[in-house]
């Protein structure tokens, strides 16, 4: 008889322990369902791609369906949240759960003047390639984004593809462009719009070009490296300052 408890002690809690392990892992349809009404453009496509891209890698079962623990699916968040709130390429946010900058749950974080934690300013911005190219309709596919939006921005110099063959492609800092030109279409935002944002980054990257010029064109390859390592930490201070600059104003207007 204690035999027979121990064995079915034995089958409860591996059973116990079967079903823990199903409550924390979950499918990706039910994935994209738990994060629709955060993120509404998530899509289990999207999550998928997002798999292919390396920065996702869930458990597969013997009969090859994925499923997602809770820290794949922290991940997946921060991930959605960096595009969409930053407008990070995933290039740049592989880099940052790399190092562990994007955690979700515990961003790096510094005490302000008012004594709250702040997020301290990034300094994953990569000017050294655009990564890979997407032809026009995966773009779209992907972000959603109407054709006439895209034709648009290409139109107001928003943004510039590169056609091969007949075939337009855009890399991955194009494609995110287009993914927040959606998200402002939403509120009546049209391309044309957006030129003020395009005038700006001219006149920045001109601004950054004359600091560091000299060191861009030597012909020492160290010093162009170093120049070009200053370059991406100038632009982030610049991004972070022009964030900071916003927030001002958005506070004077929503005052």
């Amino acid at each position: 008889m204690a035999e027979d408890a121990a064995m079915l002690v034995g089958a409860v809690d591996a059973s116990d322990s079967q079903s823990r392990t199903r409550e924390k892992s979950m499918t990706i349809g039910a994935v994209c369902k738990s994060l629709s009404q955060e993120f509404p453009d998530i899509s289990i496509s999207k999550i998928r791609y997002l798999e292919d891209q390396k920065l996702l890698a869930p458990r597969r079962t013997p009969g090859g369906y994925r499923l997602y623990s809770t820290g794949d699916v922290a991940r997946l968040r921060t991930i959605l949240r960096l595009q969409r709130d930053e407008f990070l390429p995933l290039r740049v946010i592989r880099q940052e759960l790399a190092t562990g900058a994007a955690d979700d749950e515990a961003p790096a974080a510094r005490p302000n003047a008012q004594g709250n934690r702040a997020r301290a300013p990034r300094t994953a911005i990569s000017v050294r390639d655009g990564g890979a190219v997407y032809a026009l309709d995966d773009v779209i596919e992907d972000t959603r984004a109407e054709p006439t939006l895209v034709s648009e921005l290409e139109d107001f110099g928003v943004i510039k593809g590169d056609v091969r063959n007949g075939i337009t492609y855009y890399d991955e800092t194009e494609r995110e462009i287009i993914r927040a030109a959606t998200e402002l279409a939403r509120y009546g935002v049209a391309g044309r719009n957006l030129r003020v944002f395009r005038t700006s980054a001219d006149r920045e990257a001109a601004l950054l070009q004359q600091i560091l010029a000299p060191a861009l064109r030597s012909r020492n390859a160290e010093r162009r490296k170093e120049a070009v390592e200053a370059l991406e930490n100038l632009a982030a201070v610049t991004t972070h300052l022009k964030h900071l600059l916003l927030i001002r104003d958005l506070r004077k207007i929503a005052g």
